[in-house]
C-alpha cells in the first residue's frame, strides 16, 4: 500500500490527508484550528509554532493504521507568509502572513527605490503588493534591526514546516513566486530587487536554493518522526504553496482549467506553458510548481466575509444554504463590497466593506447573507475577467476550498461567471495535491498523469449556467463595479 500523507497549514486550519495511491482513496482527514492576530492597523501574525502545534494535534486524530502505513510526505501553506530564522533555526519574530497589509509604506519605497511598478514588473515579474514577502522583510528590518541583524535564513510557510520535518533549508519557484523577488520568467533570485529591499546587506545570502518541483528535500528527522507518531525515513518531497498544491489537486496542470478557490481568501488561476506577465498588476505571474505557470488573481476576502456577515447575524452553518435560498438574486437590493481585510484585486490595500442600498424592506438576515455571498463571488468575477483578458481560455471553473461545499454558491459561481462548475470527490484540494506531489516524488509516474488518474468528479455536484440567472446576475453585477468604485473613491485608492 503506498500511502502519502499531504498537509495543508493554512490560515484557520492544519488539515492532513492519508491518501491510498492503491484504492485512490483518502483512508483518513484530520484538521485542527490555529489562533490569528490581527489588529485594526491590518496586522495579520501567527507564531510559527502553533502550525507545528496544529499538526501534532491533526496527525494524533487520524488512525494509527494509517500513519504507520504512510511512505511518502508532501506540504502545502498559505503564502507570503515571512519566516525570519537564526542560525539556530529559531524563529525570530511572529510571522506576518498573506493577509497583513500594514506594510504597504514599505511595498511603495522598494518599487520606488527599484524605479516604480512598471521597473518592478519588468524585473521580477509582479509588483511588490502588501500581501508578498518582500515588504515585510523590509518592515522587520526597520522595526527590529537587531534581530533582522542576526536573521540567518528567510522561509515561507511550507518551507518552515519543510525545515522542521527534515532539517533542510529550501524553498520552490511556486512558492517563491510569492515574495516579490524571485524572477518569474527565469525561476532566479532578483539581485537587483533584493538590493532594493535593503541596499546595505546582500539578502541572497539569507536565500536558500530553488528545488526542483519533484525532488525529494530529505527524510524526516527520527526525533520529528517520535513526535509526530510516524514511521522513522519517510521522503520529504518540496512541497508549495497552498494555490499550487491546491492546482495539482483539482487537475490544474494543462490548459484550459481554471481553479476557483472558496478559502478564507479567494484565488482564481490556470496553468501556462510560458511565462505570464500582467502590465497592470492585477494578475500574479507565479510559477507552477508542475515546471510551468499558474497566472493567479487573489482576493483577499471570501469565506472571511460570509464568515463575519453569517456570525454577525446568528445565523447558524446549517441554515447558510435556507437563507440564501430566502433572498433573490440581488438581494432585494443589498450590494456587499466585501473587502474587510482591504483587497489585492483591484489594489485596495486601505478600502474597507460597504453595504449599498440599505431600505425599509430589504433589513432582513437572509438578504445581508446572500448580499455578502454575492458579493464575494462578484469579486471572484472580476478576478476571472482579468485572466481571460490576457487570453487565458476558459472552458470550466474546479471550485475547491471550503465554501466550494455549498450547492447554492456552486450555481451562483456558475450563474454569475456563465461558465460550467465542476467540483471532485475528494474536497480537500490542497492537501491531496501535496499528497500527490509526494506519489510524483516517489518516481514512475507524472504528474499530470497522476491527476488524471486520482481525481474524480463529483457529477451531482457539479453545475451547468442557467441563462435567465446569468442575465439576472450581470444587471447586478455592473451596480457592484460601480460600488467598487465608489469605495476606492472613499478611501482614496484607486481601482
Amino acid at each position: 500500500m503506498s500511502v502519502a500523507l499531504g498537509i495543508d497549514v493554512g490560515t484557520q486550519s492544519v488539515k492532513v490527508v492519508a491518501y491510498d495511491a492503491e484504492s485512490r482513496t483518502c483512508l483518513d482527514t484530520a484538521s485542527s484550528p490555529l489562533a490569528l492576530h490581527q489588529t485594526i492597523d491590518g496586522v495579520a501574525e501567527q507564531n510559527a509554532k502553533w502550525w507545528i502545534d496544529a499538526l501534532k494535534v491533526a496527525l494524533a486524530s487520524l488512525n494509527q493504521s494509517s500513519r504507520e502505513a504512510i511512505a511518502a510526505i508532501g506540504v502545502s501553506a498559505q503564502q507570503h507568509g515571512f519566516v525570519p530564522i537564526d542560525k539556530n533555526g529559531i524563529v525570530l519574530a511572529p510571522v506576518k502572513l498573506w493577509c497583513d497589509t500594514s506594510t504597504g509604506a514599505e511595498c511603495d519605497e522598494i518599487m520606488s527605490s527599484y524605479g516604480g511598478i512598471e521597473a518592478s514588473i519588468a524585473e521580477v515579474g509582479n509588483p511588490i503588493l502588501p500581501g508578498y514577502t518582500a515588504s515585510k522583510i523590509r518592515w522587520f528590518r526597520r522595526e527590529y534591526p537587531e534581530l533582522y541583524a542576526s536573521m540567518d535564513c528567510v522561509l515561507l510557510p511550507h518551507d518552515y514546516v519543510n525545515y522542521y520535518l527534515t532539517g533542510e533549508r529550501c524553498m520552490e519557484a511556486g512558492d517563491a513566486s510569492g515574495t516579490g523577488f524571485l524572477d518569474v520568467r527565469r525561476r532566479e533570485w532578483s539581485r537587483a530587487m533584493l538590493h532594493a529591499i535593503d541596499p546595505e546587506r546582500d539578502l541572497g545570502d539569507c536565500l536558500p536554493d530553488v528545488v526542483k518541483n519533484n525532488q525529494a528535500i530529505g527524510t524526516i528527522l527520527p526525533r520529528v518522526a517520535d513526535e509526530l507518531g510516524l514511521p522513522v525515513g519517510i521522503p520529504v518531497s518540496i512541497g508549495g504553496g497552498d494555490n499550487m498544491m491546491g492546482a495539482i489537486g483539482t487537475g490544474n496542470v494543462t490548459a484550459d482549467i481554471v481553479t476557483m478557490s472558496l478559502g478564507t481568501s479567494g484565488t482564481v488561476y490556470a496553468h501556462s506553458d510560458s511565462p505570464v506577465v500582467d502590465a497592470s498588476g492585477n494578475i500574479a505571474g507565479f510559477c507552477s510548481s508542475t515546471g510551468g505557470w499558474l497566472p493567479l488573481v487573489c482576493t483577499m476576502n471570501c469565506t472571511v466575509a460570509t464568515e463575519l456577515t453569517r456570525d454577525l447575524l446568528n445565523i447558524e452553518l446549517a441554515a447558510f444554504e435556507s437563507q440564501i435560498l430566502g433572498s433573490d438574486i440581488g438581494a432585494r437590493g443589498l450590494i456587499t463590497v466585501p473587502f474587510f481585510n482591504g483587497e489585492r484585486t483591484p489594489n485596495l490595500p486601505s478600502a474597507k466593506a460597504s453595504v449599498f442600498g440599505m431600505d425599509s424592506n430589504n433589513m432582513r438576515p437572509e438578504n445581508f447573507l446572500r448580499s455578502a455571498v454575492e458579493g464575494t463571488t462578484f469579486s471572484l468575477r472580476f478576478g476571472l475577467s482579468e485572466l481571460t483578458r490576457l487570453g487565458i481560455r476558459v472552458t470550466e471553473i474546479v471550485l475547491t476550498g471550503g465554501g466550494a461545499k455549498s450547492p447554492c454558491w456552486r450555481q451562483m459561481i456558475a450563474d454569475v461567471c456563465n461558465t460550467p462548475v465542476t467540483v471532485l470527490k475528494t474536497e480537500e484540494g490542497a492537501a491531496l495535491g501535496a499528497a500527490l506531489q509526494a506519489l510524483e516524488m516517489l518516481g514512475g509516474v507524472d504528474i499530470a498523469s497522476l491527476t488524471a488518474d486520482h481525481l474524480e468528479k463529483d457529477v451531482e455536484g457539479c453545475c451547468q449556467p442557467d441563462a435567465g440567472s446569468v442575465q439576472s446576475y450581470e444587471e447586478v453585477y455592473v451596480k457592484y463595479r460601480h460600488a467598487v468604485t465608489r469605495v476606492a473613491d472613499y478611501y482614496e485608492d484607486k481601482a
